[in-house]
């Protein structure tokens, strides 16, 4: 047995107390940018481990570096933040937690995208490369972010400084619990998760009386001539061959039948996979609404407004075949293909900003028994919970075991070599 594959063999010795841990964050879920707790228990574990620790980076950010000799620096990163979603499971460690969010509102909390396993999957990885320090050798950095939902926690952290606290990694590593029969992961080369885009726009007519229309400029017939001409973008602008959405989420105005108000807004969300297609499209929803506006005879210029973006993920080919190769070799037939997903992620703003190579990989999270039986009976998209629904709810085990043995794993691909 090899020394590294030695500290792998460990996960049994602290299997107990890592489930126990997940089950803690998990009923003690927290907002974007009011990680508190979770930002303390994994920096004060961190801590008790031998891992020098910065905290508050980036508002509840938290950073552990421990060093066992010469040799690659790796950045392990896991998002800490919860959804305002009431948990449905009827799990006996379910969370019945509430909060405040940004805009004063009481609103339940839960980890319904499975940031909970993340922390937890990381925190265990921390400690067993802490355990045997003579298994491994370089750096191994652990980055709990804070904000991954609100697409800006990676971002903070860069911005606080982040990349002036830390050795430069020679490469990063991130993963996600999706769908998918647990104990089984998934990377994949190139676009993984595309960029996304939310764009406000507010149109502008000339307000009056609904029946005397012909003494208005109705903003409700341009919003609406804005929508069906936008549908013409992915349609007929962007190849079939380039996946790309553009959807229209709301649209709001007015607020009685027998009034045409002075304004319309409407709220788009946009999906790309390039660089290109992504300024292709926001070029072309500025010129649609633009021309629009100019064929209704808008009294006034649109107001275009962008907010909320994700940048692509997209996996470096040569770290994430070397990576591919350590999760062949150690999982054997349960480490296979991660198809292209239409969610977001802001951790490539972590390495893109340290110009180091990253890769990002899937960890499956659903009971492998009925996972087999939705597949055999084409109901997997209604009977297995996704990432954000009020059921979703990874079994604890293997989950949480082939989480920590993938960042391990992953990691070992560099300070075991």
């Amino acid at each position: 047995m090899s020394d590294f594959a030695r500290l792998l063999s460990q996960y049994g010795a602290i299997r107990a107390e890592h489930e126990e841990l997940y089950r803690d964050l998990h009923q003690h879920p927290e907002l974007s940018h009011q990680e508190t707790r979770t930002a303390a228990k994994a920096a004060d574990l961190l801590e008790s481990w031998g891992f020098r620790v910065e905290r508050g980076v980036g508002g509840t950010g938290v950073v552990g570096v421990l060093t066992s000799g010469e040799g690659p620096t790796v950045l392990m990163r896991a998002d800490m933040d919860a959804l305002p979603v009431r948990e449905a499971t009827g799990a006996p460690y379910a969370s019945t937690a509430e909060a405040t969010d940004a805009d004063g509102v009481t609103v339940p909390v839960t980890h319904a995208c499975g940031h909970d396993v993340h922390v937890a999957c990381l925190l265990g990885a921390a400690q067993l490369l802490a355990s045997d320090l003579d298994a491994w050798h370089g750096t191994a950095i652990v980055l709990f972010q804070p904000a991954e939902e609100t697409g800006d926690g990676a971002r903070a952290m860069v911005e606080d400084g982040l990349l002036a606290r830390i050795p430069k990694p020679d490469v990063a590593l991130a993963q996600h619990v999706l769908p998918g029969p647990a104990g089984h992961v998934g990377t994949r080369i190139g676009a993984v998760l595309s960029a996304a885009d939310s764009i406000r726009v507010r149109v502008f007519g000339r307000g009056g009386h609904g029946s005397m229309p012909q003494n208005t400029v109705d903003p409700v017939v341009l919003a609406a001539m804005i929508v069906v001409r936008l549908q013409t973008v992915i349609a007929r602008e962007i190849a079939p061959t380039e996946p790309a959405v553009l959807t229209v989420g709301s649209i709001r105005a007015g607020s009685k039948s027998n009034i045409i108000p002075d304004d319309a807004v409407l709220e788009l969300n946009i999906r790309t996979y390039s660089d290109a297609t992504r300024q292709h499209i926001l070029d072309a929803v500025d010129r649609i609404v633009r021309a629009e506006c100019a064929a209704s005879a808008s009294p006034r210029e649109p107001e275009i407004e962008l907010y909320d973006s994700f940048p692509l993920t997209s996996n470096d080919e040569a770290v994430t075949s070397r990576v591919a190769d350590a999760f062949a070799a150690h999982f054997g037939e349960r480490a296979g293909q991660l198809e292209l997903q239409t969610a977001s992620e802001d951790f490539s703003d972590i390495p893109r900003s340290a110009g180091v190579p990253y890769t990002y990989w899937r960890i499956a999270g659903t009971d492998p028994d009925a996972w087999e039986a939705a597949v055999k009976s084409g109901t997997v998209t209604s009977d297995i919970p996704a990432n954000h629904s009020p059921l979703f709810l990874p079994v604890i085990q293997p989950t949480l075991q082939t989480g920590t043995e993938a960042l391990l794993v992953a990691a070992g691909a560099w300070l075991a070599a």
